[in-house]
């Protein structure tokens, strides 16, 4: 057994000593696959973070013409995140393959967005329809070609090109065919009834306006960049500037055919309005629609007073003489009737409050001013008393009218002091003619006239008592006066 245990001793040293090399071997061997598998890790990862799959690039380098889909724009994302990721291997000494990476990169992102641009423009043409409908996919493309500034303008301005011409469209449209059926009628029917036919262009294009808004609020809901609605609003301005002339000959016809002092002033009032709503939408900026609509409320705020400073011209070609009762004349009535019509179609609600307080100063000025003097030169053949009679009938009516409505406390001061300086004439005359009718204009004046270092009335001619009682019981159309009364 001694030696038997000794033999297998010896067989295992022998067996031990020529397999060292072997397990040495495969020792070595199991290190450098496990280094060699993290190193495989660590590659695969780094060219997950910084390199697209086959399908990624197929997808972006795919033909012009291709449809653009959500996988494109996650593509395009991961490039853009690979682009500024890789600024960190900059940082470090793996800078050759970061160079290269972003090399890389920087032309597969120029690719894309041209891909991307060709696509949202030829989308773009397609929106001159009436209705406009924006696809995801179309508002996608614009939050990504935000950081190509010039490309996004170049899609801002083809669909406003596209929205344009849509718009353009749809107002003849609406001018000359009307709605789909022929509801609503055509705007061109009513040009007849110049208030109604102006409202309907301008309502028309103030929905336009709103409509487009909201397109391009669509568009770029997803744009974080500032500005976004200043280019909303340049946009709008853009694509309603084709309606401006078709609408800008229409309302000149209607203004330069004179349809009347209160007409032309609805009609300013009615485009102010429209200027004030419409201005809310496209903002402050010069919009060529907004420059339209001023033009068209200058220019029939001319005409307003133009004809109201005919009015009072033809007023005074031609003096109408006081009537035999000493009221108005029918001069005076029609042109304060005229006055009442002009100062109630005055819409306050979007005017501000100093521009309408000069709307009103300057009216009552063309008006007013005429009257007043028409009315002097009336009653300038006129003896005193009528004259005043005259005048007091004539600035009561002009009173009465203008304090129905406001900023005219003014000019109502200064009707009620010529209304008290003609009463105290009138009153005057009257006193004059009942004491010489009585036979006692001596004694007044006498009275009037007498100071206290003259002595008593008495020591005056025809003052002494038996004087005054007979001038007294002569006067008997006083008492009769005031039996009557």
């Amino acid at each position: 057994m001694s030696a038997c245990c000794q033999d297998m001793t010896s067989r295992l040293k022998l067996a031990k000593e020529q397999t060292q090399d072997l397990i040495t071997k495969t020792t070595k061997l199991q290190s450098e696959n496990q280094r060699l598998e993290i190193r495989a890790e660590v590659a695969n990862a780094f060219l997950s973070k910084f390199q697209l799959t086959a399908d990624e690039l197929n997808i972006l380098r795919g033909p012009r013409e291709g449809p653009i889909t959500e996988d494109f724009f996650k593509a395009l994302g991961k490039v853009k995140q690979i682009h500024n990721d890789v600024k960190i291997l900059l940082r470090t000494n793996q800078q050759t393959a970061g160079l290269e990476i972003m090399e890389q990169m920087a032309l597969l992102q120029e690719t894309s967005y041209e891909k991307l641009y060709r696509w949202a423009q030829a989308e773009c043409r397609t929106l001159t329809q009436e209705s406009c409908d924006i696809s995801p996919a179309q508002t996608q493309a614009m939050e990504a070609l935000q950081d190509r500034l010039v490309l996004y303008n170049y899609i801002l301005d083809e669909f406003g090109t596209a929205r344009r011409s849509a718009v353009v469209r749809g107002f003849i449209d609406a001018l000359t065919r009307g709605g789909p059926g022929g509801t609503p009628r055509p705007i061109e029917m009513h040009s007849h009834d110049p208030l109604r036919y102006v409202g309907d262009m301008l309502a028309w294009l103030h929905q336009a306006a709103a409509s487009e808004k909201e397109h391009l609020e669509v568009l770029l809901k997803l744009v974080t960049m500032q500005g976004v609605q200043d280019n909303i609003q340049q946009v709008v301005g853009h694509i309603t500037e084709g309606v401006c002339r078709p609408l800008k000959v229409r309302i000149e016809q209607v203004i330069v055919a004179e349809p009347g002092a209160v007409l032309l002033y609805k009609l300013s009032n009615l485009l102010k309005f429209y200027h004030y709503t419409i201005s809310g939408i496209v903002g402050n900026c010069a919009a060529t629609l907004l420059t339209t609509i001023e033009e068209m409320h200058v220019l029939s705020k001319k005409m307003f007073f133009n004809s109201l400073s005919l009015h009072a011209s033809k007023l005074m070609d031609k003096v109408e003489l006081p009537p035999p009762d000493l009221g108005p004349t029918t001069a005076l009535n029609h042109t304060l009737s005229l006055l009442r019509e002009v100062l109630s179609c005055h819409d306050s609600s979007v005017v501000p409050l100093d521009a309408r307080q000069a709307d009103f100063v300057q009216v009552l000025s063309c008006i007013m001013d005429p009257l007043l003097q028409l009315c002097t030169v009336s009653a300038s053949n006129l003896d005193t008393a009528d004259m005043a009679t005259y005048m007091v009938n004539s600035l009561y009516m002009m009173k009465t009218t203008l304090s129905l409505f406001e900023f005219t406390d003014e000019r109502l001061e200064m009707l009620q002091f010529q209304i008290e300086a003609h009463l105290d004439t009138l009153i005057n005359e009257q006193a004059s003619f009942v004491l010489t009718r009585a036979g006692l204009s001596y004694i007044y004046n006498s009275v009037q006239q007498h100071k206290p270092e003259q002595g008593p009335l008495s020591n005056l001619p025809n003052m002494d008592g038996g004087s005054l009682k007979a001038a007294m019981s002569s006067a008997e159309f006083l008492s009769g006066s005031k039996g009557d009364k």
